[in-house]
């Protein structure tokens, strides 16, 4: 795991040209009036919480001297320094996939998809505490990564481990572009692990909802969709409409791209409309 740091004329010595004899450092020179360089930036911060190099941002605006020594044209300009040598790297934007090619190109290894090799393997191998240990650790070594924490969930929930599940979608807001939809999902999903520990059955639609839930929590993704659409075609008014939200929940699960979303999508239209 590597570190961030903002560099000046006085700390540039030792924070990248002494600190690259232990491991690279990856120069971030950038202006505060230049846009690729904002986003770029939180990018570079984030990769140098997985990857073992050390991030440091220099403003060129306040250290005019250190841009004129290195020529920095343009920004952003990042340059990579290897035991007190600096050597090329790349000027402007560059995506997360390129920005992983280049760190990899550099012989660096990422932590999390190291972890996450080891999840998988355990998972394999069907070593259940040796995965959730690993899980635990993922968390808590990447408490900003949202799709971390959304997988780990979803395993936990797969464990019928609930708070820890509630724990890991608790830093997750409902606005977030990226993940807030299926963490809201997940917590839908929450709330229906602990609804069918003691399920209602006193009626047809109550049984037929339960089977639905079932099916999902067992992860029999098209048996609950067919359950769900059945019950909003016969009994719409069942939970307030439950049965629908309860399709849009799995939706949001699967993903837009998901066959099913798209086929019980179209299915929920007709049977509404």
């Amino acid at each position: 795991m590597g570190i961030s740091v903002v560099v000046n004329q006085q700390s540039f010595e030792a924070d990248v040209l002494r600190s690259s004899f232990e491991r690279p450092v990856l120069v971030d020179f950038f202006a505060q009036w230049c846009g690729p360089c904002k986003m770029l930036k939180p990018l570079l911060e984030t990769l140098s919480q997985e990857y073992d190099f050390v991030l440091a941002k220099v403003d060129i605006d306040e250290n005019p001297a250190l841009a004129k020594t290195y020529k920095v044209e343009g920004v952003p300009d990042v340059r990579v320094v290897v035991n007190g040598e600096m050597q090329s790297g790349f000027v402007g934007m560059m995506a997360e996939p390129q920005l992983r090619e280049f760190l990899g190109r550099l012989n660096l290894a990422s932590a999390l998809e190291q972890m996450l090799g080891a999840i998988a393997q355990a998972q394999q191998a069907g070593q259940w505490e040796e995965t959730e240990a690993l899980y635990t650790q993922l968390v808590t070594q990447f408490p900003s990564n949202m799709g971390v924490k959304l997988e780990a969930a979803q395993f936990f929930l797969s464990r019928d481990r609930i708070p820890e599940a509630e724990a890991a979608l608790a830093d997750i807001s409902a606005h977030d572009k990226e993940v807030g939809a299926q963490a809201e999902a997940l917590r839908s999903l929450v709330q229906l692990h602990r609804e069918m520990q003691a399920p209602m059955l006193a009626t047809p639609s109550d049984q037929a909802y339960a089977a639905a839930a079932q099916h999902l929590l067992a992860g029999e993704y098209e048996a609950a969709l067919q359950g769900w659409l059945e019950l909003v075609a016969r009994d719409r008014q069942y939970r307030q409409d439950g049965s629908r939200k309860a399709l849009l929940m799995v939706f949001a699960l699967l993903g837009d791209d998901h066959p099913l979303t798209f086929t019980y999508r179209r299915k929920l239209m007709s049977a509404l409309y």
